[in-house]
């Protein structure tokens, strides 16, 4: 059976104003008047205890206030030193909401008795429903904060006060608009700014513990991949966004041209690991929002496509039909500049987040709009393959799920592309005439790319219940669970008619299916087993496999800000456990760290003993992606050769033959026995070393182009590189 499970997944919160417009084709009203914010939120999985509570225990002297403006009217106050607030609650984090004013004063905080942190509550302007204090990597359990009044700070008699705790029942962390593991302990997590200081985090997979990281530039609706060396690129975004998003607060560095660096963190606690950027030294050629960056057989990131600013649907305008790589490349005389590519043109206007994938004769498969090619990047030639059919659109704001399927030896490494869901609504539509109720659509199309696969086309199936926006995640069997979505609508939020709060979309599908590609056709698909969540999982949300072998489910933002409306900013995670989850596992012991091409390695495994008698063994290659916006971006499933000893517990494996079949980088390795996987662990593939550096490139990119920054701080005159 189908295990369903669900935690809690708060916000990390702030408070901005600014005064920019807006991204997604809307300016918000009030956006040039700066205005307070009361960041005081109690997400889905969250519990707020407003000062009344009989669960806050004081000691000394405290005075109550009564206005509308405190959580739940009432308001306790202290001027006494020594005077304290002390809860007993269960959970992994805690949030103190109080007031910041001139006669406030300087408060320390404990937690299990320890003191963590002295606070400093004055402030020059009066603010209420304020978080003052917050942490959200406790080990789930019974945990007690106290705040007590040091009595010290810029005036005499200084004030502290309480208007709520909010306590993290699961765990807590940042919307999940991009998702990727990156060890056996850790996933990385990143949203967008608004009014999320921290816009990303690691989420621990095993305490469920999350510690935010800090993002200097907005990554709203960014791509992402490993490099060769195991380091992850973060790439794009958008500009900062008043009324939401404010320079003052959050600094205004524009992220469009961003690439932010988060080198390997193999650590168990993850403390040190942070993501770093250098605007000046690492940046894009050209400024992307939208784009899908891949890696390609020589360790290094191209960079496919996207928007020069944020928008909603794309247009010849504002399009960036280019390539580009990081690091830069002279290739084709492009000296670390942007590459056109009339695929990007052609495919106007629904053609954001390519679905593309990187095959094993090393060239690109990329599919866009109703279109896909097969791009030579050595060469830069297009092979143009056959047209998607019944006039499905694939790519945002009309988003499928797009797959490579499982490559094996057995086959020679033959690719077969896997595309479900998406939309036929017509992209050179204005929005007033698309409606949150336009069905999605049910196909799912396969192409074989051999000569003779591409000659006989797509094959055509359908999913039981239509789906845009879905997600596709490959598992280590080599089938394919299909997940979140919607039934009927568009991608993004304030832009159709009929919205739902502010959703273009309506109609969350709630059932996970399983499809098989190697069942015979008609018998592929099956929800047997598969329990219905309850969390509608729309825009913005994401699913991946984790090292264990279940399937994390989080996120969904249909709205430009975090909103409670119906289809609201979700912070709570599901887990899904495929029927093997319940079942023994193959163990493998002292499992290697590297695996390099054509390599043998030998693995110590410990069978299940019910598999003596039939004992079918796959070991399976993976790269379990980036995921944005339904794109897997470089999700991978390679199939190694194997042999079991006579032992009995040594299994053999090889390498890979060549960097196209599976591109140098992090890996994890299961092994499946009998339909069962191990759990998955970390190897290097490859050498371990970075991607060439080409010194021209990289210095004519710098020299060429400029930090495309903040709009109010842009400067006129200076070269920007021409994207068109």
């Amino acid at each position: 059976m189908i295990i369903l499970a669900l935690i809690s997944f708060p916000v990390l919160l702030g408070f901005a104003w600014g005064k920019e417009s807006a991204w997604n084709g809307q300016t918000p009203s009030g956006t040039d008047t700066p205005g307070p914010f009361r960041p005081y939120y109690v997400p889905p999985g969250a519990k707020s205890y407003d000062s009344s509570s009989p669960l806050i225990h004081l000691t000394g002297s405290w005075f109550d206030s009564f206005n509308s403006m405190y959580v739940a009217t009432t308001l306790r106050w202290t001027d006494e030193k020594g005077a304290a607030a002390r809860m007993t609650f269960v959970g992994t984090g805690i949030e103190w909401f109080g007031g910041l004013d001139r006669s406030h004063g300087i408060a320390a905080v404990f937690i299990d008795g320890k003191k963590v942190q002295e606070i400093d509550t004055w402030s020059n302007v009066s603010r209420k429903q304020q978080r003052i204090f917050w942490t959200f990597n406790l080990p789930y359990g019974k945990h007690t904060i106290k705040v007590k009044n040091l009595g010290k700070g810029r005036v005499d008699s200084p004030v502290i006060d309480i208007d709520a705790f909010v306590v993290t029942e699961g765990v807590t962390g940042v919307s999940a608009m991009q998702l990727t593991v990156i060890s056996d302990t850790h996933a990385l997590i990143i949203d967008k700014v608004e009014h999320n200081p921290v816009m990303g985090c690691l989420f621990n997979l095993q305490t469920h513990a999350v510690r935010p990281l800090e993002v200097e530039s907005n990554s709203f609706c960014a791509g992402g991949t490993f490099l060769s060396n195991g380091t992850l690129i973060n790439v794009g975004g958008n500009p900062v966004v008043g009324g939401y998003t404010s320079a003052a607060d959050f600094g205004d560095l524009d992220g469009l041209q961003a690439i932010r660096i988060f080198e390997p963190c193999p650590s168990a606690s993850a403390a040190h690991c942070n993501i770093y950027e250098n605007h000046s030294r690492i940046r894009m050629a050209s400024p992307r929002w939208y784009n899908t960056v891949i890696r390609i057989s020589d360790g290094s990131a191209m960079i496919v496509g996207g928007s020069k600013k944020g928008g909603w649907m794309n247009n010849e305008t504002v399009n960036n039909p280019t390539i580009e790589y990081w690091p830069p490349k002279s290739i084709h005389n492009s000296i670390g500049l942007p590459i056109h590519l009339p695929f990007l043109v052609r495919t106007l206007n629904a053609n954001l987040f390519p679905i593309v994938f990187s095959l094993p004769d090393d060239r690109i498969f990329m599919a866009a709009n109703q279109d896909a090619i097969i791009y030579d990047w050595r060469t830069n030639q297009e092979q143009r393959l056959p047209r998607i059919p019944n006039e499905c659109r694939v790519t945002y704001p009309m988003a499928a799920a797009g797959l490579l399927l499982p490559l094996s030896p057995e086959d020679g490494y033959t690719a077969e592309i896997l595309l479900c869901g998406g939309s036929t609504i017509d992209d050179k539509k204005p929005g007033y005439e698309i409606s949150s109720q336009d069905p999605a659509s049910s196909q799912c199309s396969r192409l074989l790319l051999t000569d003779q696969g591409i000659a006989a086309g797509w094959m055509v199936e359908q999913m039981p219940e239509a789906r845009h926006m879905p997600d596709a995640v490959l598992l280590p069997t080599g089938e394919v669970l299909i997940v979140n979505g919607a039934r009927t609508g568009i991608s993004g939020y304030g832009n159709v008619i009929d919205q739902v709060g502010q959703s273009n979309a309506d109609h969350p599908v709630l059932t996970p299916v399983l499809y098989d590609p190697t069942a015979p056709a008609g018998r592929r698909f099956s929800s047997e087993g598969m329990r219905s969540s309850t969390i509608p999982r729309l825009y913005h949300s994401v699913a991946t496999l984790t090292p264990n072998g279940d399937i994390m489910v989080a996120g969904s933002n249909p709205n430009l800000d975090r909103s409670e409306v119906k289809y609201g900013t979700e912070y709570r995670v599901e887990w899904i456990g495929p029927p093997y989850m319940k079942k023994i596992r193959p163990l493998v012991h002292k499992p290697p760290k590297a695996l390099r091409y054509g390599q043998n390695l030998t693995l110590s495994v410990k069978f299940p003993s019910s598999t003596d008698n039939a004992r079918s063994i796959k070991v399976a290659l993976m790269d379990l992606g980036f995921v944005t916006h339904a794109v897997h971006a470089n999700s991978r499933l390679v199939y190694l050769s194997s042999s079991l000893f006579s032992d009995g517990h040594s299994l053999q494996i090889t390498g890979p033959p060549r960097p196209a079949v599976y591109p140098p980088g992090p890996g994890w390795i299961y092994v499946i026995v009998d339909g069962v996987p191990s759990v998955g662990f970390q190897v290097m593939v490859g050498t371990g070393n970075g991607p060439p550096v080409d010194d021209t490139a990289w210095d004519n990119l710098l020299r060429m182009t400029v930090v495309d920054q903040y709009e109010a701080s842009k400067t006129k005159g200076k070269k920007k590189v021409n994207t068109e």
